[in-house]
């Protein structure tokens, strides 16, 4: 039997369904989310939907133009480099290495950085204010020179960009989770829970990460946009991958020969490394407006 309610109940929206809608009245956000859901497809099928193998040299349609000039075909869409390898194929092998390492790497140093920056700013005293301290020295390099720095030692190459990498991003993890916890724990409901009994752990995860999570995510955006420039940077260098591999930054190193004869050669792997940054900066930009009225 259908009974009738005699007491209007308010529905409360969960904070992720505010987040969620917060995010998708950006259309720019929405529209670099789509982008980023596209290119992780691609780090998964891009090898499947190349038409050439990304090394394949075919001397009869060297320096091919893309398939809207004159000169193209349409069987090389993005047209051929000096060797007579398809871009199209090449870039589409090179999401993977650039797009793909690069979420791989910031997930390493989001790890390492989470661990360290965590246990930093728990602690209080001179091991915090002494940590703090190497903290600002390490970040007042650039992440590129660092990782430059690294790869010096380690010497070229796909594996030691993950690490170069990887160890320049590090710091800026452990300084943005330090810097968070070490001011969530001077606020008053910390010191309620405190006072209620909670061990430290409780309070760490149950009492200040549920405030710390936004800081993380912001973070995360931003170093993902920092790695791809950078293993692109490295690659551009002839310090990361290295001939013929279809890493973006490398290829545009292998274009530069032809650059007046085929400027498609560099231009394409660039516009690939653009439409990529951007399309993580607009959603980095779109998460922190939408976190900023849930924060306030």
């Amino acid at each position: 039997m259908q009974t009738n309610k005699i007491y209007q109940e308010e529905h409360i929206v969960s904070p992720m369904w505010q987040l969620w809608k917060a995010f998708a009245s950006n259309p720019f956000a929405v529209a670099g989310l789509w982008a980023v859901i596209f290119l992780l497809l691609l780090v998964l099928l891009g090898p499947i939907l190349a038409p050439f193998p990304p090394e394949m040299q075919n001397p009869e349609v060297i320096l091919l133009p893309p398939s809207w000039d004159a000169l193209g075909h349409v069987s090389h869409f993005l047209g051929t480099d000096d060797l007579g390898r398809d871009l199209f194929s090449r870039i589409l092998h090179g999401v993977r290495l650039t797009f793909g390492m690069s979420l791989v790497v910031v997930l390493f140093a989001l790890i390492v950085g989470f661990v360290i920056g965590s246990l930093s700013g728990m602690m209080r005293g001179l091991k915090s204010s002494i940590l703090g301290h190497l903290l600002d020295a390490l970040l007042s390099i650039p992440s590129l020179l660092l990782a430059i720095l690294v790869v010096a030692v380690t010497g070229p190459g796909l594996s030691n960009i993950f690490w170069a990498v990887g160890i320049a991003l590090t710091p800026q993890f452990v300084r943005a989770i330090h810097q968070a916890i070490h001011e969530e724990l001077q606020k008053e409901y910390v010191i309620a829970a405190k006072l209620d009994g909670a061990s430290q752990l409780q309070i760490f995860w149950y009492v200040i990460m549920p405030n710390v999570w936004e800081v993380v995510i912001i973070q995360t955006t931003i170093a993902i946009s920092v790695a791809i420039l950078d293993i692109a940077a490295l690659g551009f260098l002839n310090l990361g991958a290295q001939a013929p591999s279809p890493e973006w930054g490398a290829m545009i190193h292998q274009g530069l020969n032809s650059l007046l004869i085929a400027p498609w050669s560099i231009t394409i792997p660039g516009l690939a490394i653009l439409f990529t940054v951007l399309s993580i900066n607009l959603v980095g930009d779109g998460l922190r407006s939408a976190l900023a009225p849930i924060r306030n």
